[in-house]
């Protein structure tokens, strides 16, 4: 990797990668109880045999936990991506819907869709990501430029072994799209060492957090959801999740 690109990812890591972090313990602080029991299947819990309040509590915040990461990570990596494609190509963020990145490469412009990894989609949200392709080369076109445009679905991690799709954009995976928008074929290797810039301390601080959440929430949940003996009491913990008011006034 040429000094330039990687004083770019380095200096860019350093300044940022805390924003990660601090977003992760922000998202400790904000969780409720009960939003994560609303959020999860109680029937899975009981079919796992947790019959501890701090087992229930441990599992659904890790459930949740390594979700909300994956988002988070994603949104960051994008925010990398898209500086390093402003450093080698001039790229800039994209103001068309659904649409990350925009750059011109050998005469080419490139509409980029980053995403996280290669199993982000369903149905619905990859006929979305086509429409807002034909959408953004559409007002490109009509807009004067002569320019030939290309559809990128980007991958931050992973392996697409058929990039070329049917309705024809390309899908660029882990090593494809990091030499797509660098032209450094070891960029997605390189960029991983810096990521652990003060990841101890970081993750210390974290951990602390995380082990605070799971006391206070261990004990809110032995208050409000076992007996006098310590059995939970899953008809209410039930209830909590999938149960309606009385009142409700709807039934089949």
């Amino acid at each position: 990797m040429n000094n330039n690109l990687k004083n770019a990812v380095d200096g860019y890591v350093a300044s940022n990668i805390a924003l990660f972090h601090e977003a992760r313990i922000e998202k400790l602080k904000s969780l409720k109880l009960e939003s994560l029991l609303k959020r999860k299947n109680p029937y899975l819990y009981k079919a796992k045999d947790l019959n501890t309040p701090q087992a229930v509590v441990e599992s659904l915040a890790a459930a949740f936990m390594s979700s909300a990461e994956e988002t988070m990570f994603g949104d960051w990596l994008e925010g990398l991506a898209i500086h390093v494609a402003r450093i080698i190509y001039d790229g800039r963020k994209s103001s068309a819907e659904g649409i990350d990145l925009e750059l011109d490469k050998n005469g080419i412009h490139y509409f980029v869709s980053i995403k996280s990894g290669p199993n982000w989609s369903n149905s619905s949200s990859m006929k979305k990501l086509c429409e807002n392709f034909v959408k953004a080369t559409r007002i490109f076109k009509t807009s004067g430029n002569k320019t030939i445009s290309e559809c990128i679905e980007g991958c931050c991690y992973g392996q697409d072994f058929s990039p070329e799709k049917k309705d024809g954009h390309f899908k660029l995976c882990g090593k494809l799209f990091w030499e797509f928008i660098s032209g450094e074929p070891d960029l997605y290797t390189e960029i991983i060492l810096p990521l652990g810039m003060d990841a101890t301390i970081m993750n210390l601080e974290y951990q602390r957090e995380y082990d605070k959440m799971i006391t206070r929430f261990s004990n809110d949940f032995g208050a409000k959801y076992s007996d006098s003996d310590g059995n939970l009491l899953w008809d209410k913990i039930v209830n909590l999740n999938s149960g309606y008011p009385d009142d409700f006034g709807f039934s089949f």
